[in-house]
């Protein structure tokens, strides 16, 4: 770089400088004419478009219009741009063509030479046109003449360059068009020269910067460089540009400061590397600290220095952004940073230095900020200003301790000798503020000079700090100064100060969870209470640092010896008791009972075991451990038995407390996870990427406080509860870590005890578990005695010996020898004695006890069972085999005889209990030795068979079938099948048809047996019969009592046969063979075999003259739809009552399939005629439901039955013509009396010979 050839006076750098402007040429018109373009240049706006793609501005442009001289043309290498002119404009108001000759002309290129001699291309020729002179001249030429020359001769290729004012100082419209042509103009030139100018500078200073790594590279000069681009960009008025400017020289001088602590140091920092000489402070009360600035210029400056000037700028800048509070949050950073950057440089600085540079730092931007600021303001961001507040009170602090202010006896001679260092360090007190009373520099001497001067200070910056922490809500930080107070307090020996402060912050850290902080507080409240003899609570807090993991083991041991020397000296003193809780002593970790259930009875004996975990470092002896018990008798408590309380308790006896993780209310599970997102931060500038970390979006959550109403370390009124029922244990030595403590109790009166509080003592110390929880309760119970009979199976089976089990608990009865228990004999279940009935004992935990025979003694109304002996609350049992005598219900006359149809509503109720067995309950009445009542008990037997009757019928013959069903899940044998006529009538004879004695029955199966029914006298007469058959289990056990055979009584009436019905089928005329969809005719022959029967005597019976009839009502069904019924499948007959009378009914009938089929079924029925004395007794489901019958007026009409339906055992007629009224009915003939020979018949359907689809029924 050249030197310059000639000393340039300095520039004063101040707010008001302006870009220049020179002005040659006719210095008196310009002279006129300044006051107005002064005015009117800065106007109006222009918008500003920047190279490198930034956004464009617009600005208000002023300008410092001054003489055009050569020496302000700048020199070549000359970076300073406040000094450079950026437009030269001529001023001219010559009209006369011979004056611009002579005079105007030469001096226009005499100047536009100097400005080609400097490169200067920005310039600008005004001429001014004036009327007046005008009017005094005639002879010269338009004005045009002038401007024109002037073009021709200078602006060859920038006519655009001259420009006209016309008349400025008049006030008329075409000055003022005059003037906004002239300004546009000016304003453009100035804007490109700037664009121009500015453009090359930068460019300038890209290429120093990058030039940064080569050696003999100065951060200084580059400083200065920048600066000055700042400095153009402030004049500018483009405030936020020019703090980017010093943004960007403070993140560069980082980054080298890092580079070094890294080892990539730059030779130029060794400037910055000298020792701390002087820590005035910031200084922010000028614009431009100039003594600095020369600092830096000349390369003197010390970090500090730099930094301090540095900030000053953007704190300058800032402050006419409007943005005072970002200057509290740079300081606070600022202030951190060149705490670190001093120890990485390895700067030397006095001790103490450093803390009163960011003391007097923390005021100096304080007190800025409160000047241009209202109160309102500043109380609506303190939350940017507590932070400098908390710091300058941390820098205070340790400089009280530094200098001996803080100490009992006050500063020694080495104290005051390094406060006098400290204060010369300072130097003089800047002028600016020599007149403020509270200036920071006259605040920190005032401190430093005595210790109450001191306390004063120091006592009002914490409790500022704590009242502001306080009011923005950062109640850990208010916390941690108020523990810093306390520090400061005991440092003073006034603990009864100290305590509030660190009882307020241990509440705080409790609340929230943290840990150490906790651990470090209660060590400074322990010494705090032990100052103030406040023995109770320095035990519970010894206690819990005793049991404090993170401390060391010797700290430990330290605190658990407090409580033990404690403990031993008030021996002397026993009434006096301390009681402290018990988790941090120890904690109960689970409870063991024996029994198990937790259940005894009145005078037994339970152990109770708990495993107590110890958080002592040493081994304890343990005066006593006890548990009190509490007792109730709940409503209805008699009432519960063993069972019942067996069913209500846990079964392994072992109940487990839940660990306590933490003694904060605040578990680190409840907390939310952690929601992290990354964080980009880019340079408004050029948008490059500046920074990249991550940031908890939750943050609020993690770290809110959690309020508490009362103070966690306080005795929460812990109160030893009395009682008669206590367990205890004395004399126990509890280890570090787990121990096993057994009680053992008899249990006396009965009720419920429920385990309230542990307590462990320790002379006058007591250590309280005051609520155990969950509940833990024991029972006793006080038994009545009690008989249970149940039986062994699933079911007891009637007729074969079924064994009974007997349980009596004898409860609070003792069972003596000769004690019997008295059952009353009941018929129809005997009870059977074996040889050898045994009697079981049982404890109360079904242990067996003993086991002892049994004494059945039976008589004709009782039956006596001896008991064994037995203690109270013990059991007793034993089996005996009972046998109920088989029986089956009796069975009507004709309900379940096959044929008779049974009504459809009840069929499926029939199916549903046709596999349920028969049940017979008998009861039995119990005298137990125990008690004056008798007690009843009921078992329910059942039938293991099922028995069902019918008739069959061949012709005239008839046979009587019985059926048995096997419902139980054994298998019987059978043995001996007798069927009796109980009525015993000579003339009706059983012809047995089984042939072999013995049959199997497995379960679920069924067995036949057949008699074939012959009698000698017409008609026979009714036959009541009784069915037995002899039946053991088919499992070949020996039996001991022989079994009664199962019987079955029945009644068989109306069994003889008084109407063949026979039915034909022939093919049509011609044919041979049926076939299908053609006609064939249908004969039925009805046959009566019998005379005039009582039978016979009813309703339908009609005398006539010559015979009795009987009205008949025949119908043909075919269920299987094989075939078709063509006409009237059904009709009314009167049939004469004589022995081979015999009625034929002729119709058609078209099968629908070929093949062997089935003919269709006929069915007969009684008709009975209207006024039948039945007919006024007809239920109305018949009326009501059989409404579709038509009713034939004459005898010997036929009925048409397209309608008839048949339902159940009876057919009820009705016409819509009388729907409600009784009208004929139908009545079922036995199925005995009626005999189809045709049932079972089969006739050949060959299909039809013109059928594509052949359908064959098989049958």
């Amino acid at each position: 770089m050249d030197a310059p050839e000639e000393p340039q006076p300095p520039v004063v750098y101040t707010m008001e400088n302006k870009p220049i402007v020179t002005c040659a040429g006719d210095q008196n018109l310009f002279t006129s004419i300044y006051p107005t373009l002064s005015q009117q240049l800065p106007r109006e706006p222009m918008e500003w478009r920047r190279s490198y793609g930034r956004a464009p501005k617009m600005i208000h442009l002023e300008s410092n219009f001054v003489q055009f001289k050569e020496e302000l043309l700048p020199k070549e290498g000359n970076k300073a741009l406040l000094t450079f002119p950026f437009l030269h404009i001529y001023w001219t108001e010559c009209c006369d063509t011979e004056v611009y000759k002579a005079t105007v002309k030469d001096d226009l290129t005499k100047w536009q030479n100097v400005l080609k001699a400097h490169s200067s291309v920005d310039w600008l020729i005004v001429v001014v046109e004036n009327d007046a002179k005008k009017k005094n001249k005639t002879n010269i030429l338009p004005r045009t003449s002038i401007v024109d020359k002037i073009r021709n001769d200078f602006c060859n290729k920038q006519s655009d360059r001259c420009v006209v004012l016309s008349d400025p100082l008049k006030d008329s419209s075409r000055t003022q068009e005059s003037w906004n042509a002239f300004l546009t103009k000016l304003r453009t030139l100035l804007l490109m020269s700037f664009t121009k100018n500015l453009g090359k500078f930068e460019d300038d200073m890209r290429t120093l910067r990058e030039k940064r790594t080569e050696p003999g590279w100065s951060f200084c000069e580059y400083f200065m460089v920048q600066e000055e681009l700042a400095f153009v960009f402030e004049m500018l008025q483009q405030f936020e540009d020019a703090l980017v400017q010093y943004d960007e020289l403070d993140a560069l001088f980082s980054q080298y400061v890092v580079n070094f602590g890294a080892g990539d140091g730059a030779n130029w920092l060794t400037f910055f590397c000298q020792p701390v000489k002087s820590w005035n402070g910031l200084v922010l009360r000028k614009p431009i600290d100039m003594e600095k600035r020369e600092l830096i210029q000349r390369q003197e400056a010390t970090l500090l220095d730099l930094r301090s000037y540095l900030f000053s700028r953007q704190c300058t800048l800032l402050l006419f952004l409007q943005r005072p509070w970002e200057v509290a949050q740079r300081a606070l950073e600022l202030l951190h940073s060149c705490v670190q950057e001093l120890k990485l440089l390895e700067v030397s600085v006095p001790p103490g230095a450093l803390d009163c540079w960011v003391f007097l730092s923390c005021l100096e931007v304080l007190q800025r900020i409160e000047g241009c600021c209202d109160r309102a303001q500043i109380d609506s961001n303190i939350a940017h200003m507590v932070g400098l507040w908390s710091y300058a009170m941390e820098k205070l602090k340790s400089l009280g301790y530094l200098c001996g202010l803080v100490s009992e006896k006050g500063p020694n001679s080495e104290d005051l000798n390094r406060t006098v260092d400290l204060l010369a360090g300072l130097g003089a007190e800047r002028p600016e503020t020599a007149n403020t009373a509270q200036s920071p520099y006259k605040k920190l001497q005032e401190a430093l000079s005595s210790v109450e001067a001191f306390e004063k200070h120091y006592l009002d910056l914490s409790h500022a700090t704590i009242e502001m922490y306080t009011s923005i809500g950062r109640i850990r930080s208010a916390k941690l100064v108020g523990k810093d107070l306390a520090e400061f307090y005991m440092r003073k020996r006034s603990p009864q100060k100290a305590e509030m402060y660190l009882q307020g912050a241990l509440k705080n850290y409790l609340a929230e969870g943290w840990a150490l902080p906790v651990t470090h507080t209660r060590k400074q409240l322990a010494e705090c209470q032990k100052h103030l003899g406040q023995m109770e609570n320095y035990l519970q807090t010894s206690s819990l640092l005793a049991s404090d993991r993170h401390l060391t083991e010797e700290e430990r041991k330290y605190f658990c010896q407090e409580i033990l020397s404690y403990a031993s000296q008030q021996e002397d003193n026993p009434g006096h008791k301390v009681v402290l809780p018990m988790h941090p002593f120890a904690r109960l970790k689970d409870l063991h009972f024996d029994p198990p259930n937790a259940v005894v009875h009145a005078g037994g004996v339970l152990t109770v075991e708990i495993t107590v975990c110890s958080q002592m470092p040493v081994p304890v002896l343990v005066d006593q451990i006890a548990v009190n018990v509490h007792f109730s008798i709940e409503k209805n408590n008699y009432r519960k038995t063993a069972e019942w309380l067996t069913k209500h308790k846990t079964s392994n006896g072992i109940i487990t407390f839940p660990a306590e993780a933490s003694l904060f209310p605040v578990s680190q599970n409840s907390l939310p996870a952690l929601d992290l997102s990354e964080m980009l931060e880019r340079s408004p500038s050029d948008n490059s990427l500046n920074t990249t970390g991550i940031i908890c979006r939750n943050v609020h959550m993690l770290l809110r406080r959690q309020e508490s109403g009362s103070s966690l370390e306080t005795s929460s009124g812990l109160v030893l509860e009395d009682g008669a029922h206590v367990l205890k244990c004395s004399s126990v030595t509890l280890q570090p870590g787990d121990n096993k403590i057994a009680f053992r109790t008899q249990a006396k009166e009965p009720g419920t005890y429920t385990l309230r509080q542990l307590r462990a003592s320790l002379g006058p110390v007591w250590f309280v578990l005051a609520h155990i929880h969950p509940i833990v309760q024991y029972d006793v119970y006080s038994q009545e005695p009690q008989l249970h009979v149940e039986p062994l199976a699933d079911s007891l089976l009637a007729g074969i010996p079924q064994k009974v089990k007997f349980t009596v608990t004898t409860g609070h009865y003792t069972v003596k020898n000769g004690d019997s228990l008295q059952l009353s004999n009941v018929d129809a279940m005997p009870i059977l004695c074996q040889a050898d009935n045994r009697a079981v004992v049982y404890s109360n935990s079904r242990e067996e006890c003993s086991t002892a025979s049994i004494r059945i003694q039976s008589s004709d109304k009782v039956t006596s069972i001896g008991l064994p002996a037995a203690p109270a609350y013990h059991v007793i049992e034993f089996e005996l085999e009972v046998l109920s005598l088989p029986s089956a219900p009796a069975a009507g006359g004709d309900t379940n005889i096959l044929g008779t149809p049974e009504p459809h509503r009840k069929q499926k109720d029939r199916q549903q209990t046709d596999h349920c067995m028969v049940t017979t309950d008998h009861k039995v009445s119990i005298d137990c030795p125990w008690s004056i009542y008798s007690t009843v008990i009921a078992l329910t037997f059942s039938v293991p068979f099922r028995t069902t009757h019918s008739l069959l019928s061949a012709g005239t013959r008839k046979y009587v079938q019985v059926r048995i069903q096997n419902l139980s899940e054994l298998d019987f044998e059978l043995s001996d099948s007798h069927l009796e006529d109980m009525g015993h009538a000579t003339d009706l004879r059983l012809a047995p048809l089984n042939t072999q004695s013995q049959q199997l029955i497995h379960s679920k199966q069924s067995v036949f047996f057949v008699w074939e029914l012959t009698w000698t006298q017409e008609p026979p007469p009714p036959l009541h019969c009784q069915f037995s058959v002899g039946f053991s289990p088919a499992s070949g056990e020996q039996l001991t009592v022989s079994l009664k055979p199962y019987t079955y009584e029945f009644q068989v009436e109306n069994f003889f046969t008084l109407y063949s019905v026979r039915a034909e089928i022939l093919p049509a005329s011609g044919a041979e063979y049926c076939r299908t969809g053609s006609l064939c005719s249908l004969e039925v022959s009805i046959t009566r075999l019998a005379n005039l029967l009582d039978v016979d005597k009813d309703d339908a019976l009609v005398e006539s003259e010559e015979y009795f009839s009987t009205k008949l009502m025949y119908e043909v069904v075919d269920n299987s739809s094989n075939w078709a019924v063509c006409g009237k499948s059904c009709g009314v007959i009167s049939m004469p009552v004589a022995a081979q009378a015999t009625h034929r009914v002729h119709m058609e009938v078209m099968p629908l399939f070929a093949g062997y089929l089935p003919l269709p079924d006929v069915r007969l029925f009684k008709y009975l005629p209207h006024h039948s004395a039945h007919a006024s007794q007809l239920d109305a489901d018949s009326w009501i439901e059989n409404d579709n019958l038509s009713v034939d007026k004459h005898l010997d009409d036929q009925l048409d039955c397209s309608s008839v339906r048949s339902r159940g055992s009876t057919h009820s007629a009705s016409s819509s013509e009388h729907k409600g009224l009784p009208m004929p009915r139908l009545q079922a003939l036995p199925a005995g009396q009626v005999f189809n020979s045709s049932t079972g018949m089969q006739i050949l359907v060959i299909p039809s010979q013109d059928d594509h689809v052949l359908e064959v029924s098989v049958t």
